[in-house]
Parts: structure tokens; C-alpha cells; sequence
């Protein structure tokens, strides 16, 4: 059974200490046990509930049920590890230690640095005051993304608005699915020509994979949606249906825009945790710094880091952590053998793109933008196989597989 924290005590020290208790520390955690399950590991994570997000966007289309991707922390921590129901408030890798809220220090050999990212609400102003309600909703939390189908499914005319914040962000293909799943159910239902859609994205191109705007501009023409680049939200006041977004000029000037709007789906601003960004472990943007291909500390040989948090230039995606997991697991076992580390990260993410209701474009790429597909056919056409791997198969992986150390599709380069 699961170890609960109740037992520990001040200054207690485990074998492998997992900051983070998301798909990153529970898979982490579940692979190294199935190596050896003789190693002592303790996950610090305060929260009482585990979350599926990729499913989120069907749940904000009224394609998944939101009560499926949310279930007990108890139930998911792996066997035989030390559930830490805590807050971290520092770690002290120079003393092999993480601080707890409470001022208790945990020691360990080895620490995995996993606790995602913060989403930033705060940073827009007027935002946390109007959200879920007064047509202002989000995929990007449990508590929202119903009220996102509530609201495709009651607008009949008016404007859309959909907004994608300043990079990185988690699932960088998010913002605009939100996007053409809105538009294919207007489609669908006869509405689409009484809407106004437009998507206002911080950055300055629709994807960052070159190969895939094609096929994705194809959509965008299809639900007459307009494109907004280098267009941030700063502000929102709900009650009276109103958006600002600070518009970056060519010169680099700034002005400042007032939309109005009937819906907006809102993307957050994503930043790292501060108890990562103010630690020796940080890069100089608060990203937990690590090797590219080992997810090994540069600084900090025990320390290695996987998920959202990481400062590697790739997707932050599950599935990027679905990979990344397995060389953390056996770079970990080496590094704990004193064998060099042979097992290197390729930079794998994918971003299954939800074109419409049926069909998604599958875009799985690595550093640089490699294109990485994991089947042999045109990673740029919009397929239903792709949409039953995102709707069936890969949610049932993820709780009876992925969670429980099962590394499927999971290639990584060794040496």
C-alpha cells in the first residue's frame, strides 16, 4: 500500500525525493520502483486530487466527461512510495535537502524536480473576478472547461474571442483547439455565419512547427476566424464584456486595443514556481535548468528535472513527459550504479490538433521542430484514427498505463 506522510519524521531522508505529484512524479516514481523496487522514494505533492488535462479541450467541447479526468491523489501515488502531503517552500540542493512549508527538510540521494508550472490568472488584470461567469471561460482548469460547452452551445450570434498568451505555455496548441472545436459546433448547428471569431495570440505565428500551419490555415479559412498576432491580453471586466490586449508594432512600439465580446476563452500566463525560480536549480528565467538530452542539473549531478518545469526548448506536453520519464528512470539507476548516463532526450512532444469534432491533426515533433511521427502516414492530415487515440485510447493508457510505470511508445536514443 501507499505510505502516507503521517509517519514521517523531522529530517527524514529517502533514497529519490519527487517534487510533484502530476504525470510527471507519479510516472517517475512508477518506473524506477518497476527498475527496482527496493528504492526509497518519497513524493512531496499538497494536493488531494490527480488530473488527466489533455482531456480538458474535449471536455470544453462537450466530448469528454470532466468527472473522468479527475481522481484521488491516494489512488494514483505507486505502491511502496511515501506520499508527502506538503508544500515545498525551497530546495537546498547544496545540502541534499528540500524545505517544507512547515520548516521540516527532507534529505534524499537523488531529486527529481517535477512540479509543473504555475498558472498565472493574476497577471491579467480583472480576470480571477470574472472567470466562469459572465461568458469568460478556460480549458485550462477543471472548474471552467464545462462552462466553455455551456457557452459554445448558447451563442447563436455575437463575437467570439479566443486568446493564446506569451510562450512557453503547456500543450502550445491549446489556445486555438479551443478554438476550431467552438467553430466546428457553430458550424454544425448553423450558426458559425451569425458569429465573429477571432483569436488573439501573443506570438507571431499560428504554430511553431512550419509543416503544420498549412493544414491548420485550411481551418482557419474554413470557420472564418480572424488572426491576431503579437496581440497579449492584459485586462478584462467581464460585466461589461470587454478585453484589452497590448499589440506589439513593427518598430516594437506598444498600443493598447479595447475588444468587445459576447465569449472569451482565456489562456493564462504560465510561469515557473517560485520555490523553483528563487532556488540554485534555476536558469536565469526561474525554469529548472537542466541538460537538453540527460535532464541531468549542470550544477547539481543528483538533481534532474522532468515535465513543465524543465528549461528544455520542447513541447510541454504529456506526452513530451511521457518520454522524458523513461530517461530520467534509467539515467537515475545508472547515475546510482556510478554508470555513465547513456540514455539521451530527443526533445518529443506531440500536439494532438483538434480541427474539428472527428478528426485531429497529430503533430509530434523534437528540437528544432523535427518532425517525429510515431505512425508512417502524413503527420499533416487530419485524421479520426488521431481523434480516437486522443478521445479513447490514450486516456485509459494514462491511468492503467502511463501512471503505473507501463512505457509504451516511449523510444529514447541510447548510446
Amino acid at each position: 500500500m501507499t505510505k502516507s506522510s503521517s509517519n514521517l519524521v523531522s529530517n527524514q531522508k529517502f533514497d529519490i525525493v519527487v517534487v510533484g505529484g502530476g504525470s510527471a512524479g507519479i510516472s517517475v516514481t512508477a518506473s524506477l520502483l518497476k527498475r527496482d523496487s527496493n528504492l526509497r522514494i518519497g513524493i512531496i505533492e499538497p494536493g488531494e486530487f490527480h488530473y488527466y488535462q489533455p482531456a480538458w479541450t474535449l471536455v470544453g467541447s462537450g466530448d469528454f466527461d470532466i468527472k473522468k479526468t479527475r481522481r484521488p491523489m491516494q489512488d494514483v501515488i505507486p505502491s511502496f512510495a511515501t506520499w508527502i502531503k506538503s508544500r515545498v517552500s525551497s530546495l537546498i540542493p547544496s545540502q541534499n535537502a528540500v524545505e517544507l512549508s512547515d520548516g521540516e527538510k527532507i534529505y534524499y540521494d537523488q531529486l527529481i524536480v517535477c512540479p509543473g508550472l504555475r498558472l498565472a490568472w493574476e497577471k491579467i488584470e480583472g480576470l480571477e473576478a470574472t472567470l466562469g461567469k459572465n461568458g469568460v471561460t478556460s480549458n485550462y482548469a477543471y472548474d471552467f472547461a464545462p462552462y466553455t460547452k455551456e457557452l459554445i452551445s448558447k451563442l447563436k450570434n455575437g463575437k467570439a474571442i479566443f486568446t493564446q498568451p506569451p510562450m512557453p505555455i503547456k500543450c502550445a496548441g491549446a489556445p486555438q483547439k479551443a478554438m476550431y472545436l467552438s467553430c466546428d459546433y457553430w458550424l454544425r448547428h448553423h450558426t458559425l455565419k451569425s458569429i465573429n471569431v477571432e483569436f488573439y495570440n501573443a506570438g507571431a505565428v499560428l504554430f511553431g512547427v512550419a509543416e503544420f500551419v498549412p493544414p491548420l490555415m485550411k481551418y482557419v479559412e474554413k470557420y472564418d476566424a480572424k488572426l491576431n498576432f503579437n496581440s497579449n491580453l492584459v485586462k478584462i471586466d467581464g460585466q461589461a464584456k470587454k478585453a484589452w490586449f497590448e499589440v506589439k508594432e513593427a518598430d516594437g512600439s506598444i498600443r493598447k486595443i479595447e475588444r468587445e465580446f459576447d465569449m472569451i476563452h482565456v489562456v493564462p500566463p504560465q510561469v515557473p514556481h517560485d520555490f523553483v525560480a528563487n532556488s540554485p536549480l534555476a536558469d536565469p528565467k526561474g525554469w529548472c535548468l537542466v541538460d537538453n538530452k540527460t535532464l541531468q542539473s549542470p550544477n547539481f549531478p543528483n538533481v534532474f528535472s522532468l515535465g513543465d518545469i524543465t528549461s528544455t526548448p520542447n513541447a510541454k506536453t504529456a506526452a513530451a513527459t511521457r518520454k522524458q520519464v523513461v530517461i530520467v528512470a534509467k539515467n537515475i539507476i545508472s547515475l546510482r550504479k556510478n554508470q555513465p548516463l547513456e540514455s539521451f532526450y530527443d526533445g518529443y512532444g506531440s500536439c494532438p490538433l483538434t480541427v474539428q469534432q472527428g478528426k485531429i491533426v497529430l503533430a509530434e515533433f523534437g528540437y528544432g521542430g523535427k518532425l517525429l511521427p510515431s505512425f508512417p502516414l502524413d503527420p499533416t492530415k487530419p485524421r479520426r484514427s488521431a481523434w480516437a487515440l486522443k478521445a479513447s485510447i490514450l486516456p485509459r493508457f494514462y491511468w492503467a498505463g502511463m501512471l503505473k510505470g507501463t512505457e509504451w511508445m516511449t523510444r529514447c536514443t541510447d548510446s
